[in-house]
């Protein structure tokens, strides 16, 4: 019985071991990877303090964001920090601060190894003038500091969606007291390696 068994283990492993070469030869000829975009919208809360005192005020923007995406053809570990100036508060709860823009894109195909870390680590700006001006700073908790007045929560995984750009999933940071959101839409874009 188990020469029986020997042998029929012997035979499957001669049988795949001859398959195997086929296999990676058809998978060589058109091997499917990706490569990674982010993009950035920042909106706000229906009851955020800038809508309600400063409507058709113009201030500024500014994020720090940590990004991490390392594979085997190309490495990026770094803080990005785009800034948006003389944005203008919207007349309405529905329209974003910050329209969609990119904020990072690879230029190279690599294999699939999962999606870039990506972190909101810092917002901060000022809208409006004189007495009325809301100025706003807003980090994320540390280990062994106290809570920042404005804390900014990163990492609230949102549905993942799609546009004209693609299909994306996508991250939102939000700030506590000045309720503004920062939304990260990640995009896999297909590529051939």
């Amino acid at each position: 019985m188990r020469f029986r068994t020997l042998c029929r283990l012997l035979a499957l492993v001669s049988v795949a071991l001859g398959f195997a070469p086929l296999g990676q030869a058809l998978g060589a000829a058109a091997e499917l990877g990706v490569r990674h975009r982010i993009d950035v919208v920042v909106s706000t809360e229906p009851d955020a303090p800038i809508l309600s005192r400063l409507k058709g005020a113009k201030g500024e923007l500014s994020l720090t964001v940590r990004l991490s995406a390392n594979s085997k053809e190309s490495k990026f570990f770094g803080m990005l920090r785009p800034s948006f100036p003389d944005i203008a508060i919207p007349d309405g709860p529905g329209k974003p601060l910050v329209q969609q823009t990119k904020l990072w894109e690879e230029d190279v195909c690599h294999q699939r190894r999962g999606l870039p870390k990506v972190t909101v680590t810092q917002l901060g700006g000022h809208f409006g003038e004189g007495e009325g001006r809301i100025e706003i700073s807003a980090i994320n908790r540390h280990i062994g500091v106290l809570v920042p007045p404005d804390e900014l929560t990163p990492g609230i995984k949102l549905d993942p969606g799609s546009d004209s750009f693609g299909v994306f999933l996508a991250f939102r940071a939000q700030t506590r007291n000045s309720r503004l959101n920062v939304d990260l839409k990640i995009y896999p874009i297909d590529c051939f390696l």
